[in-house]
């Protein structure tokens, strides 16, 4: 029986980016954890061992208590340890500090998102062009607010000032911009004086920044500090009067992805808003696992995770930049942060000078990527393009193992070859 006509109450909801290549993978024979495929295309780290890094936890014991609901904001203790990382990291020395009243826990990164989307007024809420491939149904799904697109461009090196964001504010009446910082995908990083202008900015302006700082620890230019890993926390100066509202997580930066503990950080007013989003979004998060969580968040298991994470992935970054560039890809920037390289396809022969060209091209060699298009943000498909003004670009991640990389550079050498 036909079912094209029936469950009409139901919308087709579009994939992300990444769940779409992977999907596609799989329709020709890709399984994850395959060693015959090379999935550049994933947003996870790889999770195993590092040279250097603390031992993996394989094993959590649950107590007979943690069987039970957590609060819909995480468990206190969680909390607490969140708020005393980020004192410790970023605010030594100032008087005011975050406490576990300024953060909230969430099952994932997606939830801790929607849950401060569906929080939000009816504002204007600028966003950056490319971004991170999930914003674009986060900022359609919820009506409140009204979704302002801000392009960035690559012959800037994806740059924007603080002379920038502050005529975007006020020009465009912004109330709130969201933004990936390292950005997903180009790799571009606000840190040091820029992003203190930024915070100053929304400061004076009241304009909420929100920050996914989910790659915060994935930071490849000098920063201050013992430790390569950047957050507006370090620039607020009221935690509880600044509108800056950070998001981050064990996902990345502790490379334990399949946890979905992350959290919310931000003036207190924020928080008691998102957890009061939460209960009707999702609920809460993993009791066992926030508990868990709490012996990840000790300065000296942070300091060897970051530091083996800057050294394995710090140079699996140059191989797959030198190795990209060998073979005709250009990289409008350098990545200062994440674990991607945004690279331009254009100069390839057809059709592997289009995103999506060259993705079904290297599915045919086992390879994984991301064409371009997947992040030129559009809720709604609002705004008319004939073409993505992104589709000659590709995200490739270094996110698998240096063999992982070499057997992809070595395939897809091959296709270029031969397309040639």
């Amino acid at each position: 029986m036909s079912t094209d006509h029936t469950l009409s109450a139901f919308r087709t909801v579009p994939r992300t980016g990444v769940i779409y290549v992977t999907t596609e993978a799989a329709k020709r024979g890709f399984r994850p954890g395959d060693p015959a495929w090379s999935n550049l295309g994933q947003g996870q780290p790889e999770t195993g061992p590092l040279p250097g890094s603390p031992d993996r936890i394989a094993r959590v014991t649950i107590d007979v208590d943690d069987q039970e609901y957590a609060p819909i904001p995480g468990i206190w203790e969680l909390r607490e340890a969140i708020a005393g990382l980020y004192n410790r990291l970023y605010r030594r020395g100032m008087p005011s500090q975050y406490s576990a009243e300024n953060v909230s826990v969430s099952g994932g990164g997606r939830a801790a998102l929607t849950r401060a989307a569906a929080s939000l007024g009816h504002v204007n809420l600028g966003h950056f062009l490319p971004d991170y491939t999930a914003y674009e149904e986060l900022l359609d799904i919820f009506k409140a607010f009204t979704a302002i697109p801000i392009l960035l461009e690559g012959d800037r090196g994806y740059t924007f000032t603080v002379e920038d964001l502050r005529r975007e504010v006020a020009g465009r009446g912004l109330s709130a911009v969201l933004l990936s910082n390292p950005c997903n995908p180009t790799g571009k990083l606000v840190h040091g004086q820029a992003l203190a202008g930024w915070v100053s900015v929304a400061r004076e302006l009241d304009c909420a920044l929100l920050l996914d700082e989910f790659y915060s620890h994935y930071v490849w230019t000098p920063i201050p500090g013992d430790l390569p890993v950047e957050s507006a926390a370090r620039y607020v100066e009221d935690v509880d009067r600044d509108p800056v509202v950070i998001f981050d997580g064990l996902t990345k930066n502790w490379r334990y992805p399949g946890w979905r503990v992350t959290w919310t950080i931000g003036p207190k007013q924020v928080i008691d808003a998102v957890a009061s989003a939460g209960s009707f979004l999702d609920g809460g998060g993993s009791k066992p696992l926030q508990r868990a969580a709490i012996p990840l968040l000790e300065d000296a298991h942070v300091r060897a995770e970051t530091e083996a994470i800057h050294r394995t992935f710090g140079a699996k970054r140059e191989r797959l930049l030198a190795g990209l560039v060998r073979l005709g890809i250009e990289v409008d920037a350098t990545p200062e942060g994440t674990f991607y390289v945004w690279g331009r396809v254009g100069g390839l022969p057809a059709p592997l000078d289009d995103g999506m060209g060259f993705f079904r091209a290297a599915l045919d060699h086992q390879v994984i990527v991301v064409p371009g298009e997947f992040f030129d943000v559009n809720p709604g498909k609002r705004r008319h393009q004939r073409a993505s003004r992104f589709r000659r670009h590709v995200r490739f991640s270094f996110g698998p193992s240096q063999e992982s990389l070499d057997g992809a550079l070595e395939r897809l050498g091959g296709m270029i070859r031969a397309a040639r």
